[in-house]
């Protein structure tokens, strides 16, 4: 199948969107009439530089109000769409999109609309045109792809077909598996769109708030498998209205869509193998069975902190790499690395951002198909030299040009602590933490489709419903990604303006990173008690927060000496009990949390936030840093 996405899904002049359509991956466009009107030269220009791109016209849309019309209206509808004929034939397409009527004149009745559209489909065939006809879910009197193929049906012109689209099936709740019953033949082209389940007016829904398949909560994937079971092999094409994607890089929309169109592909193909439907080979979604290492690049001046920090949660400096000045830091299944070498990407990235986490390892099952499905999915690949002795491991491009190694256990990568690392203390045993519960990838509140779509399309993860955190000084959207198994958690927070502590840190760190770690462990009142005895300082937390907690909760007054003694918020839900505290700053918003999941709680204590930011707000102007 084609692939090919509408010149109004993205920002730009024309030629710049030809540009980002082209180089994402695209077969072909389609043209919005709004596009052409703005661009100033002739039609035959716009078809030389789709071209010179390496693309075709697959529709020009959209052309409205023609079916229904009495008397004179009509005739006049028939006058416009001759005059559309004329424009396709320079642009050098030979499809349009027609979309059921709104107009308030328009008239009623199946067999009306049936015979306007066998008329014009009298019209189209001199000209070798073909004409699509979309219902609109906002239509005045077909809104539904059902009645729309009726029409079609009762036309039977060979040059009149029907135009699918998943945003005006799925939002208006239509049964998508209707569309099965249509010949694969009789569908001429079909559009794809997501969308959040937001209880609003459909039109404002699709004008503003559409996305990429997969970045929303449409079940696109059940609307194609019906597409696919009719036989259709043509295009596939996003029609996206967003006004977030109308602000944003045309580049980065045009590789979301490309992304967002292959995958869906690949997933309907496994969910139904039988169904005859083009799709680029790719290894399937990559399972992460947990975080490998997670590395900091930094200098050596810099490093003496972090490491003081370490120490105090009771990590030891268990290796030296053997070629490069990087430091290997343990406990339980954590693996920290300290990367101060003055050369390679971690040096690179201090330069541009300062000390951070530059690099994440996964264990996944098998990091070469991780990589190759990756760069199906239109992900950068990343490599550097390799000294003497060390591994080759595979890995790309992620968070804010971070890096994503992949570590297997059925190739010598499962070794790589032994073949790169100094003989050193690799002792567990030192303290309570056992495991990296999450990270958390502080972002621009504009980057977080595309990094939902990048975890979610690439490994074996699900997206949770979207949450607002408060910050006194504004609003942080989070988005959690997780497994089903728990060993692997992100959560993605959107910051939408500077003055936020997440806005903040994005500011001083220039541009989008991990902001906290969070590390598991089966007590979490023994651990706090033995980090304190080990000079760690907890971020302190206003009694006010215990006092409210109490009230709420009525938890045991012994609990409740231990939570105010050791700074520890709590949360629970049906499920289960969480306990979290956390380390002051780091720099300029970076800090450790610890976690206690008890039972089956699943959350991430995000009640608890807002008091959280408060008091790390006042640890940032304790240390005389600007009010925020």
């Amino acid at each position: 199948m084609k692939t090919s996405i509408a010149t109004v899904s993205i920002s730009g002049s024309l030629s710049e969107k030809l540009t980002a359509i082209a180089a994402a991956g695209f077969d072909a466009i389609e043209i919005f009439e709004n596009d052409f009107l703005a661009f100033d030269g002739p039609p035959s220009d716009v078809a030389k530089m789709v071209r010179d791109h390496g693309l075709e016209i697959s529709l020009f849309q959209p052309f409205r109000d023609f079916e229904g019309m009495p008397g004179i209206h009509r005739a006049r509808a028939f006058e416009r769409a001759e005059r559309k004929f004329d424009l396709m034939q320079e642009l050098e397409t030979d499809l349009i999109l027609v979309c059921s009527n709104v107009s308030p004149l328009a008239l009623g009745g199946i067999d009306r609309a049936a015979d306007d559209f066998a008329e014009l489909g009298e019209h189209a065939a001199k000209r070798g045109i073909r004409i699509g006809y979309e219902a609109l879910a906002w239509g005045k009197h077909i809104d539904d792809h059902r009645d729309a193929w009726e029409i079609v049906r009762r036309a039977n012109h060979p040059n009149i077909g029907l135009i699918v689209d998943s945003f005006h099936t799925l939002a208006r709740q239509i049964d998508p598996d209707t569309i099965r019953s249509i010949p694969g033949d009789k569908i001429f082209f079909v559009q794809l769109a997501d969308a959040p389940l937001i209880d609003m007016d459909l039109l404002h829904l699709s004008r503003h708030y559409r996305n990429m398949p997969g970045e929303g909560d449409l079940d696109v994937v059940a609307f194609m498998r019906a597409v696919a079971a009719t036989g259709y092999d043509g295009v596939l094409s996003l029609e996206i209205f967003n006004d977030q994607f109308r602000g944003g890089s045309p580049s980065s929309i045009s590789i979301d869509g490309h992304r967002s169109l292959l995958a869906l592909m690949d997933q309907v193909k496994r969910e139904e193998p039988d169904i005859a439907i083009e799709v680029p080979e790719m290894p399937d979604r990559v399972g992460v069975s947990g975080i490998e290492f997670i590395e900091f690049a930094t200098t050596k001046s810099e490093a003496k902190q972090l490491a003081k920090m370490l120490t105090t949660l009771k990590f030891v400096e268990a290796g030296q790499h053997i070629s490069k000045d990087v430091s290997l830091w343990r406990q339980g299944d954590i693996n920290i690395l300290i990367n101060t070498d003055t050369h390679g990407f971690a040096h690179t990235s201090y330069i541009n951002h300062g000390t951070g986490v530059c690099d994440i390892g996964l264990k996944v099952g098998d990091a070469a198909a991780a990589v190759k499905r990756a760069r199906a999915l239109g992900a950068a690949s990343f490599s550097q030299s390799v000294g003497p002795n060390e591994l080759d491991i595979p890995a790309i491009r992620g968070v804010g040009g971070s890096v994503i190694h992949f570590i297997d256990a059925t190739t010598e990568l499962k070794n790589v602590w032994d073949i790169e690392f100094s003989a050193g203390d690799f002792r567990k045993e030192t303290g309570n933490l056992i495991s990296i519960d999450h990270v958390a990838q502080t972002m621009r509140h504009e980057e977080m489709l595309t990094w939902t779509l990048f975890y979610t399309t690439i490994f074996k993860t699900l997206k949770h419903p979207m949450v607002d955190v408060i910050d006194p000084a504004g609003l942080i959207r989070s988005q959690v990604i997780e497994n089903n198994e728990g060993s692997f958690r992100l959560t993605l927070n959107g910051a939408e303006n500077h003055r936020t502590f997440a806005g903040n840190f994005l500011n001083e760190h220039f541009g989008s990173a991990v902001q906290h770690i969070a590390f598991a462990c089966d007590d979490i009142f023994t651990t706090a008690k033995q980090l304190r005895d080990n000079q760690f300082e907890p971020l302190k937390i206003s009694p006010n927060y215990y006092d409210d907690l109490d009230a709420r909760y009525g938890l045991d007054e012994d609990l409740m000496v231990l939570l105010r003694e050791f700074h520890i918020m709590y949360d629970r839900d049906e499920d289960g009990e969480f306990f979290q505290f956390y380390s002051p700053n780091y720099g300029e918003g970076f800090f450790f949390e610890i976690v206690q999941r008890k039972d089956n709680y699943q959350g991430y204590g995000a009640a608890n936030a807002q008091f959280r930011i408060a008091a790390q707000k006042r640890g940032m102007r304790a240390r005389g840093m600007p009010k925020r």
